[in-house]
């Protein structure tokens, strides 16, 4: 039985590529708009406002130029270069072409270039949906869609990551759609150029390569004939090669292994382990765990609702438009193109949540799927302008959606400077303080600008200096530790030492904490005074501090306590910070340079008494993480540590064996090398630690060379086994810290029994040490040590009791790589086992993974004899089709 037809309002009348109602509107009208907007962006760029990432981009941007250029020697894998400089390397040219050094002249450039590049993207986006329709209303319609998503427009400006990605789809969609309209091999060459410079951007726009190839793929399969096939092949081919080819010649990374580095970096960035926690719908989530509907929660709360509604409509308009025709997806039509902004929305998303990617910042890495979500409103809002017949129906359409964007514009004025915070209806927006305790709201460093202008208004009795940052111009007065500190990243003071150091609040939006005042005991009421001195008592009572530095630290609980005794001016300067880093970082480091941490700040507090004075700063640690990196840091000279120690819950003797390395330090190693020592925590993890005072520039990019040549050559992966030893070579990057400036690197090692540890840095120094030889082992090898062999060859045989002895002094891996003879000639040959008479001798063949070890680079093999009398043995090695290497016999 044929199924039921549809309703008649779910199928609309087909929009065609030409011939549609041509709005009176003028063509000159979209450029118009764009014109206003870019005069608009140049009153609203906020140089105040610290970019996405801006430094890191810039630095990516200028490794690239220096190492093309040669005058940059960092390794192959450097972690910058996975990301691509097809924007970046524009900005950084111009800033440098004008010669912009001042911090906030090179900021308005990249602000407003990257903003211009957005709206330029929306004038794309209006030709698409003009193209598409051939209707310039629904065109305009397009183009305030697009520009008019507030945490968008805010970005558009700041975010020199993300925003690229989302401008440079919108405009690769429509070279998508003009090649697939015009079907030229010139449309499809300059769709593969948009492409491959999409996807140098962010790695993400390398989802349309294979979209475009399976459009290509559907279309070969329907040509027919192969006179209408060649063509859709040499379109596909210049398509393929010329995407390639743009990427490869505008992304340097690429150059030296194309295939592996690309895909280095999209496992890089698909599964970047990130181990902050941070708030979302009031709990506090991992980075690294996400729950499923981060990304639908996100997008559905900070996404205009008009927006929604007619996207999602859109969304539903398609698939009923398959429905009724559903050999339209299969021919080169509109529909086919709108279901390919359907998967180009909805995959991503799925594919987020089904690899349990690491995300943050709300959806901002996924901004991009809104060009094919903008595409699809303009859709829901045709098919809605079409339900029903009529001028009437049509004008309250457009009407509702004219009146929706009006709101927009007026929440954006409302929320200015403060608009990247948007949220829609859908979250309450008007209980005090609801946003902060529900939501991640990370602020940037707009909050440093405004600090100053904020304390002058609040009629404070007494004048106040502030950190750096203040526009005001106040500079440090000597000795004199501030009264108020600005925040690089205020949202990270999110559970600041709120009963006694109260920070100072602006209620914007609904949002979060500006300003931390430095208490001081001529401000803080009596009975918080009492309340401190009581802390301070506590941690001096609590026995031995974990750390001694700059300041004592003592733990209680989750609550550390800084306190200096006797404590000078200018002691309290900077911002006291624990960084948190995980409790089990995935392999291969516990303390990687890349992962982010979480942290916890605050700022002290003078205690002044007959006695003296004591400086006090205490933090409150969350109940994950389990490595801290403590101390004190500067927010003016960008977050530098005055100074800086190491603490381990997990491994407590790691802050101990850090201090006997600086003790020990240059006796356990030459000048400028570093100190290696192996260190077994009280968990059993066994770790390498490599110690150097005072780090340079050129060892935070040092190769180290690490060779673990284990007890049983069968714990090693069959890839290693042809060496004889795992290779966990690594850079002091991947696996170091600084703490107080030194070279710090915790490199852990596998779980099975190690014979030898060879490591060092090639050409500079090297280091080789027995790990788990046993004591019997090292007692063997000195009792034979002082005897004479009884038989020479490769190795030199002893026989002791009923044991047989191969020692080589200098042993390398290739030496015990081939397999061992050994046959055993008895004086009866009846004491043989019937399956070696036949011989006359017995056969023990071996391994030297099975019998021996490797210690100090010599090589240690005992093997068992039989209890029957023996004759002669023979042995020696061989290799498979080539014979024996050497050979040696026993009377």
């Amino acid at each position: 039985m044929a199924s039921p037809p549809l309703p008649s309002f779910l199928i609309p009348q087909p929009f065609r590529w030409r011939g549609a109602t041509v709005s009176k509107l003028s063509a000159g009208t979209p450029l118009f708009i764009c014109a206003l907007f870019l005069l608009v962006g140049l009153v609203a760029v906020d140089v105040d406002t610290d970019g996405v990432d801006l430094y890191i981009q810039r630095q990516t941007a200028g490794f690239t130029i220096d190492n093309v250029l040669g005058k940059d020697d960092r390794p192959g894998n450097y972690y910058y270069w996975f990301y691509g400089v097809a924007f970046e390397l524009p900005l950084l040219l111009a800033e440098r072409a004008l010669g912009l050094e001042d911090i906030r002249a090179i900021k308005l450039l990249r602000y407003l270039l990257t903003h211009l590049l957005f709206i330029v993207a929306g004038f794309f986006c209006y030709r698409l949906v003009y193209q598409l329709f051939n209707n310039r209303l629904l065109a305009i319609f397009a183009l305030l869609l697009f520009l008019l998503h507030p945490r968008l427009y805010a970005h558009s400006f700041i975010n020199s990551k993300d925003l690229p990605l989302l401008s440079g789809f919108m405009i690769a969609l429509y070279l998508l759609e003009r090649a697939l309209r015009r079907d030229t091999a010139r449309a499809f060459i300059l769709c593969g150029i948009g492409v491959g410079l999409l996807t140098n951007v962010r790695i993400m726009g390398a989802m349309l390569f294979p979209a475009v190839l399976t459009l290509r793929g559907i279309d070969l399969f329907s040509a027919g004939s192969w006179p209408r096939r060649k063509p859709v092949l040499l379109t596909a081919g210049a398509f393929a090669l010329v995407s390639l080819l743009a990427l490869y010649a505008t992304w340097p990374y690429l150059w030296s292994n194309p295939v592996g580095n690309f895909l280095e970096g999209w496992a890089w960035l698909a599964q970047n382990a990130r181990y902050r926690t941070f708030l979302f719908r009031g709990e506090w989530v991992s980075w690294a765990a996400l729950p499923p509907d981060y990304i639908p929660v996100w997008f559905g709360t900070t996404t205009p609702l008009p927006v929604l509604l007619l996207g999602f409509t859109g969304a539903i308009a398609v698939i009923c438009r398959g429905i009724a025709q559903p050999r339209a997806i299969f021919r080169n039509t509109p529909l086919r193109f709108h279901f390919l902004l359907l998967a180009a929305f909805i995959l991503p998303v799925v594919a987020v949540i089904l690899l349990g990617s690491s995300l943050y910042d709300g959806w901002r890495h996924l901004f991009f799927i809104y060009a094919p979500f903008c595409l699809l409103a303009v859709w829901g809002l045709a098919w809605l302008s079409l339900a029903r017949p009529g001028k009437v129906w049509r004008g309250g359409v457009y009407g509702l959606t004219g009146l929706g964007f009006l709101l927009t514009v007026l929440q954006i004025f409302q929320l200015y400077p403060w608009h990247e915070y948007y949220y829609n209806g859908l979250v309450n927006r008007y209980t005090p303080e609801y946003l902060r305790t529900q939501y991640d709201m990370q602020h940037r460093l707009k909050l440093r600008g405004d600090a100053p202008e904020y304390l002058r208004d609040s009629q404070l009795n007494a004048p106040v200096y502030l950190s750096a940052g203040a526009a005001d111009g106040a500079s440090p007065a000597a000795g004199r530790d501030p009264d108020y500190f600005t925040l690089i990243n205020p949202y990270l003071v999110r559970q600041p030492d709120t009963a006694f150091n109260r920070p100072y609040v602006v209620q914007i939006y609904n949002n979060t904490l500006v300003i931390v005042k430095t208490t001081d005991t001529a401000r803080l009421p009596a009975a918080a005074v009492a309340a401190y001195r009581n802390l301070h008592r506590q941690a001096v009572a609590g026995g031995a501090p974990i750390i001694r530095a700059e300041y004592a630290v003592y733990l209680s609980g989750r609550t550390l306590t800084f306190v200096k005794e006797n404590c000078p001016p200018g002691a309290l300067s900077g911002i006291f910070r624990a960084k948190i880093y995980p409790s089990s970082a995935p392999r291969p480091s516990y303390f990687h340079r890349r992962l982010e941490d979480d942290s916890s700040i605050n700022s002290g507090v003078r205690l002044r008494s007959g006695e003296g004075e004591q400086c006090l700063a205490v933090l409150q640690l969350p109940e994950t993480g389990e490595n801290l990196l403590l101390g004190q840091y500067e927010p003016e000279t960008g977050g530098l540590p005055l100074w800086e120690e190491l603490y381990s819950f997990r491994r407590p003797g790691l802050t101990d064996a850090l201090s006997e390395l600086r003790t020990e330090y240059p006796a356990t190693a030459a000048p400028g090398q570093f100190s290696v020592r192996r260190f077994l925590s009280r968990s059993g993890d066994s770790n390498l630690l490599y110690f150097k005072p005072t780090c340079t520039p050129e060892d935070e990019i040092a190769h180290f060379f690490l060779h673990i040549y284990p007890v049983a050559a069968t714990s090693l992966a069959p890839e290693s086994r042809p060496l004889g030893f795992a290779n966990a070579d690594f850079n002091f990057w991947k696996h170091g810290i600084r703490p107080g400036g030194d070279c710090f690197a915790v490199v852990p090692l596998p779980d099975y029994p190690i014979a030898e540890i060879a490591t060092g840095q090639v050409g500079q120094w090297s280091a080789h040490f027995p790990v788990d030889l046993t004591p019997e082992r090292r007692a063997t090898y000195a009792r034979l040590a002082a005897r004479q062999p009884a038989a020479s060859g490769y190795f030199d045989l002893y026989r002791q009791g009923n044991n047989l002895h191969y020692v080589r002094e200098s042993c390398a891996a290739g030496d015990t790589a081939a397999q061992f003879f050994l046959h055993i000639i008895p004086v009866d040959p009846d004491d043989l086992a019937p399956e070696w008479q036949p011989r006359g001798f017995e056969n023990r063949d071996f391994d030297f993974a099975t019998f021996g070890s490797r210690f100090a680079g010599r090589c240690l093999a005992t093997v068992p004899l039989p209890d029957y009398p023996i004759a002669e043995i023979r042995t020696g090695q061989y290799m498979p089709g080539q014979g024996e290497l050497w050979a040696a016999a026993l009377n």
